[in-house]
């Protein structure tokens, strides 16, 4: 009976192990999909960006957004990016059925926030911005909760009226250590795209 009483630990942790890896390996794998190399390249008079598509179903016109705070890059970071370099264009009136994926020990959380400033100005993201969906946490423990390492959470927002939005965790500090991003929803964009500059 002792023998068998001590080997359950250990298959737990196994389980537990395969199951944390399975996660990691689908983030990454929904990472390289939102950041794969098929652009359609636009130009400016100044620089080229990249549009990358989001997957998206037209027809109820909602787009599959997957966000995730990576190992690799900026420690505070949405797709290994920060400081607002990843900016997701969506058409007016969509919805946005976002996965959120935690690969980092630090405990994170998605928000999308109707900002008021251009950069995260406060600790508290509430103080810059209204909260507008919260994922991997709630309105009243935005603050101080969030998934963990290996962790996935999901929501449907919107659908989304015109206008420019901040994509931020809420964790106190995070965003304004550089874990936000741009969301332009705009009756000028006919397909959803992302572009990371």
């Amino acid at each position: 009976m002792k023998a068998q009483s001590s080997i359950l630990p250990v298959i737990v942790g196994i389980l537990v192990a395969i199951i944390a890896v399975g996660v990691s390996v689908y983030a990454y794998y929904e990472y390289q999909v939102l950041s794969a190399p098929t652009p359609t390249a636009t130009s400016t008079s100044t620089s080229t960006s990249s549009q990358i598509p989001l997957n998206n179903n037209s027809a109820n016109k909602t787009v599959f957004l997957t966000i995730a705070v990576l190992t690799s890059g900026p420690t505070f970071n949405f797709n290994g990016t920060s400081n607002g370099q990843l900016k997701i264009y969506i058409p007016a009136g969509w919805s946005v059925y976002v996965k959120f994926v935690n690969e980092q020990s630090l405990p994170h959380n998605l928000i999308l926030l109707q900002n008021t400033t251009a950069t995260p100005s406060n600790p508290d993201v509430g103080q810059f911005g209204k909260i507008l969906y919260v994922v991997g946490a709630s309105t009243s423990n935005y603050q101080t909760s969030g998934i963990s390492s290996g962790q996935l959470d999901s929501g449907l927002w919107g659908p989304l009226n015109a206008g420019t939005y901040m994509l931020v965790c809420g964790i106190l500090g995070h965003a304004q250590s550089g874990m936000w991003a741009v969301v332009i929803v705009s009756s000028n964009v006919t397909t959803p795209y992302v572009t990371t500059s």
